[in-house]
């Protein structure tokens, strides 16, 4: 890898301690968007909150795989072309898998 390659490639990484710290944020948003679900009284719309609960739910377990990611040195890398996502899109989707490129449509 060039010296120029190498450091654009380190511009587009982040610490884990920042990728923890967004990690962390998003984990407990989706624990307290539960916890207001859960909470709500069961009405007409018990399908919609049926779904959002399911949803909540996947992005906890996209959490936790972001997670591993980062304990074991994958995060931060697209898992379909292997190249860094870029920061702005892990700052706006901390657990995301892939670029935006690559991301699933």
């Amino acid at each position: 890898m060039s010296t120029e390659t190498a450091r654009s490639y380190q511009q587009h990484r982040i610490t884990a301690h920042d990728a923890r710290q967004w990690l962390e944020r998003e984990h407990n948003t989706r624990l307290v968007q539960l916890a207001a679900i859960e909470e709500s009284e069961p009405d007409s719309s018990d399908q919609l909150m049926a779904a959002q609960t399911q949803a909540i739910r996947n992005v906890l377990e996209e959490i936790a795989a972001a997670r591993r990611r980062l304990d074991e040195g994958g995060y931060g890398t697209c898992q379909t072309c292997a190249q860094p996502i870029p920061v702005e899109r892990l700052e706006i989707l901390p657990y995301a898998r892939c670029c935006v490129g690559c991301r699933p449509k």
